[in-house]
């Protein structure tokens, strides 16, 4: 059977933008240039972590690796432990980077490349767009690690390319007419780009929609909004509730956009209206996993319902959900509790590893977080439930909250007329600030950690609290 090969940018003309870079525009065929140039630096070795922090470079990197056939690890840290486990994983792993770091493998700079300034360039080899095949492998991504030890799952070329233009199509009809009218979109991320959302919405959908990605990851308010300033119009912001609820709360002065795109957490209703009454657009939330890329959007400030992407289903078995069809390749099992409307639609109620049982009431760690984050004051926070490794204890919830001028006691009183009292958190601990990683989540280990700093002991069995 023919193997189908997929371009590496969809853009039509060498001359059309394929990024935003410190203010300058760079084109298809300057991009083209620098991945060929990149490909032919590179040193040998299969697997590459790919750990550029400027977005362009990331994608020269991406590029260079499919010319050169490696697979990129895009592995959630760069902990001795996750670098460990990669050199178990690829013995012949290289690091690419462009910043100093302090990553324990054999390295390569990616401004090494280009130290001996500009190279002469084919103009009609430059302008050549790269055909891959669709079944080339391209990435090893890892789980996050909010529910346990990272695990690797390996993407295609094929699916990574369905996966960005159905994104595309469904976010999309917009998009497409901004094409034709010469206007394509500039798209900004929050998110790195070796985050499964970061890397589809942030480097994926820009190469496979004619879009221009923004190099940079700004994080302050005010960097947020100057790099959208500086970036013509269409423009789509790409995201986190996390980062949006900082951005809405910081007072800065927020530009016109056309879309904004959010994932990795459940967005607020009240928070999803709020940002399109204040940026002027449209907000989408994307869902999905790292083992099934993403599969379903919704407009979170008008509906709580899902829609699956084209040719995207959900079977049950085993008392989960099962995806296969379209960009997933293989059936896979997803994580969450999904509820099914009919064929396309579907209801979310949380993780499977969320869902608790305390004296016979169940209940699940994201509904008593949407509780805890609607009390006013409260700027951020998550239940937390330990391991029953001690079945001589009775686990208590614990609660972590930012929540500047609030006591303990403030709080509690709060939740109390939200949630059953039996889900009410002992303790209920104030912080300056969660350990969030690049992408908003807050890693099982970082609760753990924090949940051992408290050293409170669980109480007997059978004693006064339990129950």
């Amino acid at each position: 059977m023919a193997v189908t090969h997929f371009a590496l940018v969809s853009h039509a003309h060498g001359d059309n933008i394929v990024a935003w870079r410190y203010g300058q525009s760079i084109s298809v065929r300057q991009f083209l240039a620098d991945v060929r140039r990149l490909a032919a630096a590179l040193p040998a070795g299969d697997h590459m972590l790919n750990a550029c922090s400027d977005r362009y470079h990331f994608t020269v990197g991406l590029g260079a690796a499919l010319l050169t056939r490696k697979i990129c690890l895009l592995p959630p840290t760069h902990t001795p432990e996750m670098i460990g486990q990669l050199q178990v994983l690829a013995p012949d792993v290289f690091c690419l980077s462009d910043a100093p770091h302090a990553i324990n493998l054999p390295g390569f700079v990616y401004q090494d490349a280009f130290a001996q300034g500009p190279a002469d360039v084919d103009l009609d080899e430059a302008c050549e767009i790269p055909l891959i095949p669709g079944n080339q492998p391209v990435a090893d991504v890892f789980t996050s690690g909010s529910t346990g030890l990272p695990q690797p799952h390996r993407k295609t070329w094929g699916s990574l390319v369905h996966s960005a233009r159905a994104e595309a199509l469904r976010l999309g009809v917009d998009l497409s007419l901004e094409l034709t009218k010469g206007r394509p979109y500039s798209i900004m991320g929050t998110v790195p780009p070796q985050h499964m959302f970061g890397f589809e919405s942030t480097v994926l959908l820009p190469l496979q929609s004619g879009a221009a990605l923004h190099a940079g990851q700004p994080f302050y308010p005010a960097d947020i909004v100057s790099a959208l300033q500086a970036m013509p119009r269409p423009r789509l912001l790409v995201t986190t509730p996390v980062h949006l609820r900082v951005l809405m709360s910081s007072g800065v002065s927020l530009p016109a956009l056309d879309l904004v795109l959010s994932a990795t957490a459940p967005m607020p209703l009240a928070l999803a209206q709020s940002c399109e009454t204040h940026f002027s657009a449209p907000l989408f939330e994307i869902y999905g996993s790292t083992e099934t890329g993403q599969i379903a959007s919704r407009r979170s400030a008008q509906t709580d319902q899902w829609e699956l992407f084209p040719l995207v289903t959900l079977t049950p078995h085993d008392e989960r959900m099962w995806a296969c069809g379209g960009h997933v390749e293989q059936v896979m099992p997803m994580n969450d509790v999904l509820e099914p409307i009919d064929n396309h639609r579907f209801f979310l109620h949380g993780r499977l590893e969320d869902l608790i049982n305390i004296a016979g009431k169940r209940n699940s760690l994201d509904y008593l977080n949407h509780q805890l984050l609607s009390i006013e004051g409260v700027r951020d926070g998550a239940f937390f439930m330990p391991d029953d490794s001690d079945h001589e204890a009775v686990v208590r919830l614990m609660a972590f909250v930012v929540a500047p001028g609030m006591s303990p006691a403030d709080l509690q009183a709060a939740l109390k007329k939200r949630i059953d009292p039996t889900f009410l958190p002992r303790p209920l601990v104030l912080l300056d600030a969660l350990p969030r990683n690049s992408t908003g989540k807050l890693p099982r280990e970082a609760l753990l950690a924090l949940a051992k700093a408290q050293q409170v002991p669980a109480r007997p069995k059978g004693g006064p609290d339990a129950g």
